[in-house]
């Protein structure tokens, strides 16, 4: 990647600032770093010639032949009852007997 494409100062402050995440002035260069790592990362990745691998829809693809460790590994999607929002609601510390009620927890 060249500098022109290397992640900023600023543009890691704007990006903490839109994650509502509060980062020190120790931290700041640490993320700089760590999101030019990734972007160098994802830049190799993409140097990779994929032409002659098919897109894939599911992983499920991936795990072939439904050996015993796949079946363990993924359950039947089957219809099942959900639980009684009566009883759910008896046990909420706060509801109006159809959601639970929460404080707010971010503010801006």
């Amino acid at each position: 990647m060249s500098d022109a494409e290397k992640v900023t100062l600023e543009e890691v402050r704007r990006v903490a600032e839109l994650a509502n995440l509060e980062l020190t002035a120790d931290e700041e260069p640490r993320m700089q770093r760590d999101l030019n790592a990734i972007l160098d990362h994802i830049a190799q990745l993409n140097e990779l010639n994929t032409a002659d691998v098919p897109p894939m829809a599911q992983v499920s693809e991936v795990l072939g032949d439904h050996t015993e460790a796949c079946v363990a590994a993924l359950r039947q999607d089957a219809l099942r009852s959900s639980l009684d929002r009566a009883v759910v609601m008896a046990n909420a510390p706060e509801t109006d007997q159809t959601f639970f009620k929460v404080p707010k927890v971010i503010e801006r």
